[in-house]
């Protein structure tokens, strides 16, 4: 798997949340750059987890998905002698 990396105006929006929470929450001002290194350490250090967590929760949806359809194709088989 590749590296997480988000377009420009992705991180631009990311960094200023980072931005905002550490104001708002944390009473406390962090430049663009060192935002955009802590999202830079979130991305290589925890992204992995938010990656398979996703992917998990895609093969769940699938997987409902798939049990559907295949009850439907159930329901409109035809009975045979055989």
């Amino acid at each position: 798997m590749s590296n997480i990396t988000f377009k420009k105006s992705e991180q631009e929006i990311i960094i200023s949340k980072i931005q905002n929470y550490f104001e708002s929450q944390l009473d406390q001002e962090i430049g663009q750059f060192e935002a955009g290194f802590l999202l830079d350490f979130f991305a290589e250090q925890i992204g992995d987890h938010f990656y398979n967590q996703g992917l998990t929760d895609a093969r769940a949806i699938i997987s409902e998905k798939v049990a559907t359809i295949d009850d439907e194709l159930y329901a409109i088989e035809k009975i045979t002698d055989i």
